[in-house]
């Protein structure tokens, strides 16, 4: 019957563009895996880089992220979801606030570690906004750790917290830099880091 013909037909085209929208989410999800794996690692790499770890072609990469910018991006927010998860595990909120700093630091510097993007100028987001929205989740609760232990004492109450959250990324930033100049070793580094921080917060060594 003309009828059971045309939903037979509406039920067929429905099938394609479900399958042609699943086989678009998996490309984009590949797109973003490899970015995650190649850029996260090699700053610089080209997005011909990115397409090759994907297994699509160049022009796969712009129909999902139209510019390097736009992927880069993306990245940030998927490691930025990693750190969030890696400190929320650390339990940053709990025991005394200096060992919670001190684990809200290892979290981190493993991140910048395992990702020397997070520390690279294209990691900046040329909006302001939303270079801040990228880093809110993990900046949100280093302030909180901080006005913890300056309610508590073990921190210096006198500073500003938000300006101890940016002293604390600038110092960050500092030690990448370090690292990928040669001049100090990834372990030397982060020692370095977590004295120089403690020392900052006016907190005593553990």
């Amino acid at each position: 019957m003309p009828g059971s013909r045309l939903d037979n037909m509406s039920e067929i085209t429905g099938g394609r563009r479900r399958r042609r929208r699943s086989d678009a989410e998996r490309s984009a999800a590949a797109v973003l895996d490899a970015a995650v794996e190649v850029l996260g690692r090699q700053p610089d790499a080209k997005v011909e880089q990115v397409a090759a770890a994907a297994g699509v072609t160049r022009q796969t990469v712009y129909a999902h992220y139209p510019s390097r910018p736009l992927l880069v991006a993306a990245v940030i927010d998927r490691i930025t979801a990693e750190a969030v998860a890696a400190l929320d595990a650390a339990d940053v909120d709990s025991g005394t606030v200096t060992e919670a700093l001190l684990r809200w630091l290892d979290v981190t510097w493993r991140l910048f570690d395992r990702y020397p993007l997070l520390l690279h100028p294209s990691a900046t987001s040329a909006d302001q906004a939303d270079s801040e929205r990228q880093h809110a989740a993990v900046n949100e609760r280093l302030e909180r750790l901080i006005r913890r232990g300056q309610a508590t004492g073990e921190f210096d109450g006198t500073l500003s917290p938000a300006w101890l959250v940016s002293a604390t990324i600038a110092l960050g930033h500092a030690a990448g830099g370090e690292v990928a100049a040669g001049r100090m070793s990834t372990a030397q580094t982060a020692a370095a880091l977590r004295h120089s921080i403690l020392r900052l917060y006016g907190a005593r060594q553990p």
